[in-house]
């Protein structure tokens, strides 16, 4: 702990210069055209178990756990070992002709968690290289079964699959595809399955068979021999923790069997923990997908590591083709890095040994608890599941609409919330929280106390702005 003060120490003194380095020299992430490449975010030194400091050396509860990744939080000594022990016995061997224990029984952990056939691992360096993946694997699937014209994608409204040029032609949401290219002509977008958003006048179940209905009709009309995948999220993370109505997903998967459609789960954000099990497709959903891509949880976000797991049937299916020669030129610099699998395994222990009983054991309580912030006028819906929750704030509560002189409203409650000692992510005119996987009962009842009172806040600002009245 000495070090890792002095390391602060260090740290702290260079603060000033890291602002203005980032302003001269960093693109962030994400950035807007007027700001780009002349920015400086939020600066955080260090962080411990659910904590993180920012640069004045406030102490705030990491909401959104990372980006939905530290799952484990921050500070695992043991972790951190297991990085330094893989490193200094092998850094790095190529994949292409090399190969490495790690990797391997990583590989069969995985397997051993994953529902119906799932049985083979590519090791990716994230999520959108993992979507990238799963469907270039789609892609060659079907040419070496000589079907090279079925090669279209089935995304929906909402989702966020990527940054990757083909993942991100599958994103749905607000602003992310505005200025950007894509493969619009690979991809046909759906609705997305998002309850509070129905049109008005229907029920659930009735939603739920306009969604069904819409797919099938899909289906039929572009034609199945021409669709080669459709690709979803369990939970629309990204897009405002959309939780699908009951069954929506089993009718959907059947429709994709029936018709030769592969279905490929995207567990980048519910895989590994945040819905109490490894993965949720089988255990929270009951579905048995094609493919299915995870990141971010795998190893708690302490190395860079994603991957997909591949139905056996498919593998078969290609080794007994007429084209064994066939080649899937697909392949990372850094695919099944020792590091990152070693890690990962470590943070699959940690999983396995107790964290992921107590998710399902707390995750109750932090719906019930985050439900509690709907007396608030501002929030026209607090929604959920597991570890991830979403407030959604509108102007109006019949409409529905959110504040349409303030589509940043998250922001100011992010913002509020910063100084009260809680991050939040921000999304447009909602709040995501995805805290790390070990947060306790007493932590909830803190988070959700300042996420209240930032949100009191920013209706006091508006008010007085007169953007809204409540």
């Amino acid at each position: 702990m000495a070090a890792a003060r002095d390391l602060r120490a260090m740290e702290m003194a260079g603060d000033d210069d890291a602002v203005e380095l980032a302003k001269r020299h960093l693109v962030q992430p994400w950035p807007y055209a007027g700001s780009v490449g002349n920015e400086a975010r939020a600066l955080i030194g260090e962080g411990d178990g659910i904590y993180i400091t920012d640069v004045t050396g406030k102490r705030l509860i990491d909401g959104p756990a990372g980006m939905w990744c530290i799952n484990v939080g921050h500070r695992r000594e043991e972790l951190a070992r297991v990085m330094y022990d893989q490193a200094m016995m092998l850094s790095y061997n190529t994949p292409w002709y090399t190969m490495n224990a790690p990797s391997a029984e990583l590989a069969k952990r995985i397997a051993d968690h994953a529902p119906g056939d799932l049985s083979h691992t590519f090791f990716t360096t994230g999520g959108s290289s993992a979507v990238e993946t799963a469907l270039r694997f789609m892609q060659f699937y079907n040419n070496v079964r000589g079907r090279p014209e079925k090669k279209l994608i089935l995304s929906r409204g909402g989702a966020y699959h990527g940054s990757t040029y083909l993942s991100a032609s599958l994103n749905g949401r607000p602003r992310d595809r505005d200025w950007m290219d894509g493969a619009d002509d690979l991809v046909v977008k759906l609705s997305s399955p998002d309850p509070f958003r129905r049109p008005k006048g229907i029920d659930i179940a009735a939603f739920t068979d306009f969604l069904v209905d819409q797919f099938r009709d899909t289906v039929a009309r572009v034609g199945p021999e021409k669709i080669g995948a459709f690709v979803g999220e369990p939970v629309q993370a990204s897009g405002g923790v959309v939780v699908p109505p009951d069954g929506y997903l089993k009718r959907i998967r059947e429709i994709c069997r029936d018709n030769d459609i592969l279905y490929i789960s995207d567990e980048v954000v519910t895989g590994f923990g945040r819905l109490g099990h490894v993965f949720a497709s089988g255990d929270a959903f009951g579905i048995d997908p094609d493919m299915i891509t995870f990141a971010k949880g795998v190893t708690s976000g302490y190395f860079p590591l994603g991957g997909v797991i591949i139905s056996e049937r498919l593998l078969q299916e290609m080794r007994r083709s007429n084209h064994p020669d066939a080649l899937f030129g697909h392949g990372l610099t850094y695919t099944s890095h020792p590091i990152g699998c070693a890690v990962a395994l470590k943070n699959l222990d940690i999983l396995e040994d107790g964290v992921l009983a107590h998710t399902r054991e707390v995750a109750p309580y932090f719906q019930a608890r985050l439900k509690t912030l709907e007396e608030l006028p501002l929030v026209g819906e607090v929604r959920g599941m597991g570890l991830m929750g979403c407030v959604e704030c509108v102007a109006d509560r019949e409409s529905k609409d959110p504040l349409q002189l303030d589509k940043d409203v998250g922001k100011r409650i992010d913002a509020h919330c910063h100084e009260l000692g809680l991050l939040v992510r921000p999304l447009i005119n909602m709040c995501v929280m995805s805290p790390p996987l070990i947060i306790t009962r007493a932590q909830i009842d803190d988070m959700v106390a300042i996420l209240r009172e930032g949100i009191s806040r920013t209706m006091d600002d508006l008010r007085k702005e007169g953007v809204w009245q409540g």
